[in-house]
């Protein structure tokens, strides 16, 4: 048997070990949740990721192929509805419908399967990069590790449906064909390069400026060492067309049509001029925006103020209040990347020299500085830096006991630092036991809601729900995952948490300008559409109005729904914010009081709520901290085996402006203030206190109400 035979074999064997043990590692959480009903509809486990009912909204619409969209004048537009803003045309949702037309399985087996395995091909960039450094065992060690990494695996576990399982594997074939192709300087590499970073734009929109990054490191190394091999000036030119503005397949034919051509020296005399006419049509075609509009994006958040494209009113910003955006510990952001703070030094000391040894390792940094950026930019890029640190750490070890010359000893040694860099990331797996986004019971009030509305009818919630909310019931919402900027966040907002004519008015209102915006593209600041058609100057003036129940509202032709669910307890203070602002100058307001107690604990003069507060029986006064003060209403809520609420109300104090709830059946005791307490989401969702005039309960279930907006 040949050396190469030799070796390919080992090659493949040590990706089937990798990509197995990658695989069962994402079994852990199923074998956990098996017979938890809660997460199963119709014997199927439900995926956990909010944004992943996005992309099954689409390949759902791919599949069923049944528009009657009357505006369809594009080739995806025979899949959906007309404004229903499906995603019928992206990577995900296509790939999604393609495998359920190949696979014997059901679309919801496929959907929650899916990252477990598309995840776990990580583990083929990891040891085909190792094989070309003539390093095999350090692959095996860094693909087992990197699978199942923290931030990887939380990813790319069983059940998250997204596009993040597919996110790192694409650019590590990208630097796999980089560090192959200046290595052998073969013509077919040039292709799969080129072919790599065409699939990785497809895929992820945000590619772009690690792609960027990426021509830049071959650019600064063809000047500094190789400046007179023209294959890497061929290489920049493929490159450059995989990134370039225009269609996918222009691209492709592009591609294809250079990699023919320069497979004939004839033409070597014209690459240069070549090279400078491409790259003059990338930065005409604004090759150099994307990355601009990324790094304002998650990098320059000044204040909470945010015009969103408007110059007179200003909106609090999603950013401050997603985790993923935001700054995080030194140990989160180790663990996260090696599993351990330990590990994570250590693997810096081995990528450190990794790149000593091999310097066409460069070409991996791009990487580990998108993942660094985690520590300033938000944990969500930790993911980038998992796959090269784990070679980092895996090159450590194997040049450890390499002057090892006993075998048994050798492997035994390796063996047992391998399960020490695995086993904390193994205890993570085992305790990260993640919930699925909605349980059974609240998905079939959704089923409900989708045989009592039609496709044209709002369903107004917070952007939390909005993915699911459409996957599920096959309406419209105003706020989704991807739709969710202050000035779209602040109408849902004031619907939500302020009074009820208030919110009914502005319910419509919102509907109607959404639909208005469909038609006449007025833009996305509504409100600021509202003042100018109500023809108003102030936006305290206008907003003071809405309470008039003799409000002059524009007809809708589409019914409204309020979708309250009981898990929105948890965000409702975030909810608030939104609409808590100063719209001239972007400042919060003065907070409204919230303080929700899960599993209050009863003494015989006290009820601990937790945090220092607490409840005083004697004489229902509310401690927090040194500071006392009287209640307004001590209320109790409380359904019965039908499902059917029961309030008692107990005024104390009138003249304050704090309010308790208890909630026996979730065990659970609210704090609030007046304002909150008199939102339309408290008075409708948890006491069910709703003015007969303006909204009609059509779903009212413990852990989901769902009224609908009269005409």
């Amino acid at each position: 048997m040949s050396d190469i035979l030799r070796e390919n074999r080992v090659t493949v064997f040590y990706i089937a070990i990798a990509f197995a043990f990658s695989i069962a590692m994402r079994l852990i959480w199923v074998y956990q949740f098996q017979g938890f009903e809660a997460f199963h509809l119709n014997g199927q486990f439900m995926i956990n990721t909010n944004d992943g009912y996005y992309w099954a909204e689409g390949a759902r619409d791919i599949l069923s192929g049944s528009s009657t969209n009357p505006q369809a004048s594009g080739f995806f537009d025979k899949f959906h509805q007309v404004n229903d803003l499906s995603p019928v045309s992206s990577a995900v949702s296509l790939l999604t419908a393609l495998l359920v037309k190949v696979l014997p399985f059901s679309f919801e087996s496929i959907i929650f399967y899916m990252p477990a395995f598309l995840g776990s091909l990580i583990v083929v960039p990891i040891i085909l990069i190792a094989k070309e450094l003539k390093n095999l065992e350090m692959g095996l060690v860094a693909a087992l590790l990197a699978s199942i990494a923290w931030s990887y695996y939380n990813r790319t576990m069983s059940g998250y449906y997204d596009s993040d399982m597919l996110t790192v594997v694409l650019p590590m074939f990208v630097l796999w064909g980089l560090i192959v192709a200046i290595d052998t300087n073969k013509q077919k590499y040039l292709l799969f390069t080129a072919l790599s970073m065409l699939a990785y734009k497809w895929w992820y929109e945000q590619s772009y400026s690690l792609e960027v990054s990426f021509v830049g490191l071959v650019f600064l190394y063809t000047i500094f060492f190789d400046r007179k091999n023209l294959f890497n000036y061929k290489l920049l030119i493929v490159m450059l067309l995989a990134m370039m503005k225009f269609s996918d397949i222009f691209s492709l034919i592009a591609i294809f049509a250079f990699y023919i051509v320069f497979k004939d020296e004839k033409y070597n005399k014209y690459i240069f001029p070549i090279l400078g006419i491409t790259t003059l049509l990338f930065l005409f075609f604004g090759g150099l925006t994307p990355i601009w509009t990324q790094v304002k994006g998650y990098i320059i958040r000044e204040s909470i103020s945010n015009s969103s494209n408007s110059t007179t009113l200003h909106f609090y910003t999603v950013l401050q209040t997603v985790r993923e955006a935001g700054h995080i510990p030194f140990e989160v952001f180790a663990n996260r990347i090696s599993g351990n703070i330990w590990v994570f030094f250590i693997s810096i000391a081995g990528y450190l020299y990794l790149l000593y040894k091999h310097k066409i390792m460069l070409f991996s940094i791009p990487l580990v500085g998108l993942g660094f950026l985690a520590y300033v930019g938000g944990l969500r890029f930790t993911v980038y830096a998992v796959p090269v640190l784990a070679l980092g750490i895996g090159f450590l070890i194997v040049e450890s006991t390499r002057l090892i010359k006993e075998k048994k000893i050798k492997y035994t040694l390796e063996g047992i630092l391998v399960i020490a860099i695995l086993y904390p990331n193994y205890k993570h797996i085992e305790h990260y036991h993640v919930p699925t986004v909605f349980t059974k019971t609240e998905v079939k009030a959704l089923e409900k809601l989708k045989e009592i509305a039609s496709r044209e009818d709002y369903v107004v919630t917070w952007w939390d729900y909005g993915y699911p909310i459409r996957y599920y019931s096959d309406v419209k919402t105003l706020i989704d995952g991807g739709k969710h900027t202050g000035n779209f966040n602040f109408p849902v907002s004031y619907i939500l948490t302020r009074p009820q004519v208030e919110s009914y008015n502005m319910a419509v209102l919102d509907v109607y300008q959404t639909e208005q915006n469909y038609k006449e593209n007025l833009g996305s600041d509504y409100l600021k559409t509202m003042l100018k058609e109500y023809n108003v100057s102030s936006v305290e003036s206008f907003l003071s109005s809405l309470s008039n129940r003799d409000f002059k509202l524009p007809k809708v032709k589409e019914n409204i729904y309020l979708y309250l669910p009981n898990r929105m307890l948890d965000i409702f203070p975030t909810v608030a914010l939104f609409s808590d602002v100063d719209l001239k100058t972007g400042k919060l307001n003065k907070r409204p009081f919230f303080y929700q107690a899960k599993g209050p604990k009863e003494t015989k003069q006290t009820i601990e709520l937790g945090n220092n507060i607490r409840l005083l029986k004697k004489n229902m006064r509310l401690q927090i901290g040194s500071n006392i003060a009287p209640i307004h209403r001590f209320t109790v809520v409380m359904y019965d085996k039908d499902r059917i609420l029961h309030k008692s109300e107990k005024v104390i104090y009138p003249t304050s402006r704090l309010n308790v709830i208890y909630m026996p059946n979730f065990n659970r005791i609210l704090v609030l203030d007046d304002s909150l307490y008199n939102s339309t989401y408290i008075q409708l969702y948890v006491l069910e206190n709703y003015d007969k005039n303006l909204f009609e309960p059509v779903i009212l279930t413990p852990l989901v109400k769902v009224f609908k907006v009269k005409k």
